[in-house]
């Protein structure tokens, strides 16, 4: 009787083992197949991301070389140079009287200078000043701003959309209706804020002058040899 209830027992032990190792064996089949799909869900999603992230990051990138080029493409060819030649100018230099020479000049970047103070214009190029005159300019209601103000338009018979009068050889410094033109300069006469300068030396500063040339109007600076012209 003993033997036969050691015997069930044994079975009994054997059967609950079997059924556990089945059960263990079923429970990492399960673990298994569920690892793999969390898997290859993992790498479904990263597949899906990776190319969000890289156009988001593109973005940030973008914008700063954009910048970059942006700024070194509007930079001017030179900032500064120096006074190579003053012109010489033997006769009286009164209101009408101006000269112009460039005769072997270089080529190079043109930039014109206007001292209020001393009434006068005086045209640099590649640091030689090929031109220079006595001129008019704004009076106490209208008085010509100073700065450094671009030619942003050029016309040779422009007659003024403000005051309706003729302005030939006009070279337009700001928005406002400031320019550099032919005029009638005599002394005791001003302007409405503009530049004027004999008709001749209009027409020879037209000539020469592109859009986006540099005009310096000061109060009282003048240049001499060897001076930087910023």
């Amino acid at each position: 009787m003993v033997e036969k209830i050691a015997y069930r027992v044994s079975a009994a032990v054997l059967l609950i083992t079997a059924l556990a190792i089945i059960a263990l064996l079923v429970m990492g089949l399960t673990r298994a197949d569920a690892g793999s799909a969390e898997r290859s869900a993992e790498t479904a999603d990263a597949q899906q991301v990776e190319p969000d992230t890289m156009v988001k990051d593109a973005p940030e990138l973008m914008p700063v070389a954009a910048a970059d080029a942006e700024l070194t493409s509007s930079a001017p060819l030179s900032d500064t140079f120096v006074v190579k030649r003053i012109l010489q100018i033997d006769e009286p230099f009164v209101h009408g009287y101006y000269k112009w020479d460039d005769e072997g000049v270089p080529d190079g970047e043109l930039v014109v200078t206007v001292d209020l103070k001393a009434e006068s214009i005086s045209v640099f190029r590649d640091g030689y000043e090929i031109g220079a005159a006595v001129i008019t300019f704004g009076d106490s209601r209208k008085p010509t701003p100073t700065g450094v103000f671009p030619i942003s338009q050029k016309s040779k018979d422009h007659v003024s959309n403000i005051y309706g009068t003729p302005m030939p050889y006009m070279m337009r410094l700001t928005n406002d209706g400031v320019a550099i033109h032919a005029s009638d300069v005599k002394w005791g006469w001003g302007t409405r804020g503009c530049i004027g300068v004999p008709l001749e030396f209009a027409r020879l500063l037209f000539e020469q002058v592109k859009l986006g040339d540099r005009v310096i109007v000061t109060d009282g600076k003048m240049l001499g040899m060897g001076d930087a012209i910023l």
